[in-house]
């Protein structure tokens, strides 16, 4: 998958302007940003559901402007909004959405329980999807955007509303899928998720990418591993700056101070040492690596619980 300087505006405002991407088959990509950013509509463009002012893209090895109907063929989008029928089965559910596609009755239901097996819900197949569990329902919606066997899956935001556990399911069939050669495009309101799913993330601002990189590419950027130490009393936060050296940044609400390292173990003996030394009993010292939410502040100015 592939876009080149894309470009879509709606009314007197660019929603991208000059957007790249190029995503590897049978890879994950996160696609973060803040609100209005553009993310929604680059998906929508690359499935072929928006036309696009500028720019060039292809999915699957197909323009999404000269080609759409060739590109449908070969994706589908599973967005925030559930596809299933809670008055029917798992099963009927499953067979409802083959009928649409022009698979004979006999095909819709191989294709059915093929899919119930994969998806972990032969167990429930003849359940009223109303019956489902959060994480059961979504697994179900993920198995019907499979009828037709896509080469390329949009996800928009699929575990918004889970809870872990429902998260960590719905987790474990992206990666299956993805193990069996499907590219995914993911965009998600959980920055963890795209640390988990995602081999390279690309953050967009104003329509335009403003980083990429795999997670830990991004981290690096904030200067690696860190380390911190919290304390009982705040008297002790300027002994512990002392040791931490003139970088270190000090959090008092937190009775915390913190600051980069290269060398990891080492500093954290140096630092244990230093502070005995001074009389300083530490609550807590720790190492610990930036996150996906602090490389999205370093980046957009704000944190991620502003995104759509």
């Amino acid at each position: 998958m592939v876009a080149e300087g894309l470009r879509k505006r709606f009314d007197k405002r660019w929603a991208l302007d000059g957007f790249d991407l190029a995503v590897p088959a049978g890879t994950v990509c996160g696609l973060l940003g803040p609100n209005g950013a553009g993310k929604t509509t680059a998906v929508r463009i690359l499935a072929t559901l928006l036309r696009l002012d500028g720019g060039r893209a292809e999915v699957a090895g197909h323009d999404v402007a000269r080609e759409a109907p060739a590109v449908r063929r070969q994706v589908a989008l599973n967005g925030q909004q559930s596809t299933v029928d809670d008055v029917l089965t798992g099963r009927e559910n499953l067979v409802m959405w083959g009928r649409l596609y022009h698979l004979t009755r006999r095909q819709a239901e191989a294709r059915a329980d093929e899919l119930l097996e994969q998806f972990g819900l032969t167990g429930a197949a003849d359940k009223r999807a109303k019956h489902y569990s959060g994480g059961m329902r979504r697994r179900l919606d993920l198995a019907s955007s499979f009828i037709m066997r896509p080469s390329v899956l949009f996800l928009d935001e699929p575990t918004t509303g889970l809870d872990p556990r429902n998260r960590g399911e719905v987790w474990r069939e992206v990666k299956r899928v993805v193990a069996e050669g499907t590219t995914v495009l993911l965009t998600t309101q959980y920055l963890d998720e795209a640390d988990q799913l995602a081999d390279q993330v690309v953050v967009l601002d104003t329509g335009r990418v403003a980083a990429q990189g795999t997670p830990d590419e991004l981290k690096s950027k904030l200067g690696g591993d860190r380390i911190e130490v919290v304390v009982r009393d705040a008297v002790e936060l300027p002994l512990v700056a002392d040791v931490l050296g003139p970088d270190a940044e000090v959090d008092p609400d937190a009775f915390r101070v913190s600051a980069a390292v290269t060398d990891r173990v080492a500093a954290l003996t140096r630092v244990a040492s230093a502070l005995a030394a001074k009389g300083v009993e530490a609550e807590d010292i720790a190492l610990r690596r930036p996150t996906l939410d602090e490389v999205f502040l370093a980046i957009t100015g704000h944190r991620a619980e502003a995104r759509a």
